[in-house]
């Protein structure tokens, strides 16, 4: 009998290799958006970087499709596939703390969730997701925006080093002085050129922030938004915050006004002089906010603040865009199209940047997006596969009323579609990416991703 590609795996000491009769099976097939599903022939788990070698050189070559999982967050579904392999980091999770160099050694499967509370026990953080379940490989090389962007720069900018397996199965360092273009490509450029087993970064000093939400019935968004422009424009870099239009949970614990309803929303967190920060949050509190739930807090709790409004299994369709500034007709625009939402679950995201994330040159890494003064997260979320049509059309309607406001780039991790990625990073960035990517996966084994073709 003519063997199977797979067998390969069997006898290549790479971990748990779960098959489709495996009870196993259907869990480890799962990723966190659930429009996703696929059958992949197997999900594989090392435990080290040596056992991802080893996988590569068993699984490149045998003419099926290979995706790698890390936090499994990606909105494709780019961490399964079907009838290939899945190399799934799910068992390398370490976190190790330098305390005194304030630097953390992470795997390839951790999550900002693992990262935050093992970093947290000495009074430390670094930039990284708004929902804790996220993992730190995928948020990390796409950008990555989180609430120390603004005092602390993208996680990207905070990267100091990897430890990247290549599609022949050889282990390399990328970092400023080993390999900086492919360091280069790795800050912005996605899961194109190996896959990355170990992560370090720089860390700072964090633990209470004056931070959290407050809302506004949705009829004073033309004033509230137009208030949270300016203020956005003044406020310090130890101030990062994001303006959302939303729907407040029907709950016993909301004010009445707002129960049930759609609001407009301001989300912060300030990691300076909390005196600073309260003097700051009071040119939007004269607004008289309805809820008013911000103030001092501990920083894991802002960072799980919105785990439990993106639970796994649920689906997800997400779009998005750079923009140079937040004008009235932008926002007048943001409130149409959030009006036109089929559902409670979709929500509009406008992210204020600027700050250490806009002081990196826009040469230093692949993201895309570093002279924007906002990125923008139209988010579609809902139950059912019967309404995967409508939301997914509202997604996409909502981007393109949005186009004329846009940049000509735009924020990978919120880019659902898979699309022409040289319309994600622009012609002259892309073509520097195809570059490396030749260099270094000239085949195109990475090739579940937004890819770059050779």
């Amino acid at each position: 009998m003519p063997r199977s590609p797979l067998q390969d795996l069997d006898s290549a000491d790479v971990g748990p290799v779960i098959r489709t009769d495996d009870p196993r099976y259907e869990q480890a097939r799962q990723v966190w958006n659930g429009c996703v599903n696929r059958r992949p022939a197997a999900v594989v788990r090392p435990s080290s970087t040596e056992q991802v070698a080893r996988a590569l050189r068993a699984t490149v070559g045998m003419g099926v499709p290979l995706a790698i999982r890390g936090g499994g967050h990606a909105l494709p579904g780019f961490g399964t596939c079907d009838d290939g392999v899945v190399l799934d980091l799910v068992n390398m999770r370490d976190v190790v703390i330098d305390a005194d160099h304030r630097i953390a050694t992470v795997g390839g499967g951790t999550t900002w969730g693992d990262l935050d509370r093992a970093s947290q026990q000495h009074g430390l953080a670094t930039t990284g997701g708004l929902v804790s379940t996220t993992g730190v490989a995928g948020l990390t090389l796409g950008g990555g925006i989180g609430w120390l962007t603004r005092a602390h720069g993208l996680a990207c900018d905070n990267l100091l080093s990897v430890e990247l397996v290549t599609a022949a199965g050889e282990i390399v360092e990328a970092s400023h002085a080993s390999n900086p273009e492919l360091f280069w490509a790795l800050r912005g450029g996605g899961g194109n050129f190996g896959v990355v087993t170990s992560f370090r970064f720089r860390l700072y000093p964090v633990t209470r922030v004056y931070g959290g939400v407050a809302m506004w019935p949705i009829e004073a968004t033309a004033e509230v938004g137009v208030a949270y422009a300016a203020w956005a424009d003044r406020l310090d870099d130890a101030h990062t915050t994001m303006l959302g239009l939303v729907t407040v949970p029907d709950v016993g614990d909301m004010p009445a006004d707002l129960r049930g309803r759609t609001a407009v929303a301001v989300v912060g967190c300030h990691v300076g002089s909390q005196a600073d920060a309260v003097e700051q949050w009071q040119e939007l509190r004269a607004l008289s906010p309805s809820l008013d739930h911000v103030g001092d807090m501990d920083y894991l709790a802002l960072q799980s603040m919105f785990d439990d409004d993106f639970p796994a299994g649920g689906r997800y369709y997400f779009t998005g865009g750079f923009a140079h500034e937040l004008s009235q007709e932008l926002l007048a625009a943001v409130s149409r199209c959030h009006a036109d939402r089929p559902s409670a679950g979709c929500e509009i995201d406008i992210h204020h940047m600027g700050g250490a994330a806009a002081r990196v040159s826009e040469a230093d890494s692949a993201y895309a997006g570093r002279n924007a003064a906002y990125t923008f997260n139209i988010i579609a979320g809902w139950e059912n596969a019967s309404d995967d049509a409508a939301h997914q059309a509202w997604g996409r309607a909502s981007r393109e009323r949005l186009q004329p406001f846009f940049t000509d780039t735009t924020y990978v991790n919120f880019v659902t579609d898979t699309t022409e990625a040289s319309h994600i990073y622009g012609t002259q960035r892309y073509q520097r990416l195809q570059q490396v990517k030749r260099a270094w996966d000239p085949a195109n084994a990475f090739r579940l991703n937004q890819n770059i073709t050779p």
